[in-house]
């Protein structure tokens, strides 16, 4: 089932999703320490924006009990050291729904996401042979397939009937969410504007990769 767009879909009804699980999707937006200001002002407008809009889902369909950050593989407040260290932004969000009551999940597996980065390291040296970069290729499209298979897996394990909860993760995942659980995708304004101020300056491009490898 495709993520339901906020602002391009009628305010949700509480009774019609009663009883269901709801997962809050925030798009993760990473900081980008050299930004220039015009990137960092409208950054910070789309976190605001962001908070505000789970806000409102979370008024009418139900607070969240649970929260999954991508690229944490330790739950509680180990988890949250973490994320502080890597995403100061989303661990403030995070933050305040744990101190609300919610609960952060180990989403990742530690294992399967180091066996990524490495396979990934690997692809952006380059190889001299066609076919030792065919296998790597598929070696990481293997581990990619895998980890996205876990996060899966790990979300529809934990997360209870009527219950929501908020995931962030970037916008070029490939997570098939189980088909019961209702995904809301917050949209925020400030979100096209990243969009087309990335698309202006091209050079500032980054391919599609774990949140992990793109602070190290």
């Amino acid at each position: 089932m495709p993520p339901k767009e906020l602002g391009r879909i009628d305010k949700p009804s509480a009774e019609r999703f009663a009883g269901k699980r709801k997962l809050y999707l925030v798009p993760l937006i990473l900081p980008e320490g050299n930004a220039p200001e015009e990137y960092a002002k409208k950054a910070k407008l789309y976190w605001e924006q962001a908070a505000e809009q789970v806000r409102n889902l979370e008024a009418s369909l139900g607070a969240a009990k649970r929260v999954y950050h991508e690229s944490v593989s330790e739950a509680g407040e180990e988890g949250l050291k973490v994320l502080e260290k890597s995403n100061l932004t989303s661990y403030q969000m995070a933050r305040e729904k744990c101190e609300g009551g919610a609960q952060l999940e180990a989403l990742e597996d530690r294992s399967l996401l180091e066996e990524l980065l490495d396979w990934e390291r690997c692809l952006l040296l380059g190889f001299a042979s066609e076919k030792v970069s065919g296998m790597v290729s598929r070696f990481y499209v293997e581990a990619s397939n895998k980890r996205y298979e876990h996060i899966s897996r790990r979300i529809d394990e934990s997360l209870q009937a009527d219950e929501a909860a908020v995931l962030f993760i970037g916008e070029g995942h490939r997570v098939q969410f189980p088909q019961d659980i209702e995904v809301f995708y917050v949209n925020p304004p400030a979100l096209d504007e990243l969009h087309r101020w990335l698309r202006e300056r091209p050079e500032r491009r980054e391919p599609d990769r774990p949140t992990e490898e793109r602070e190290r």
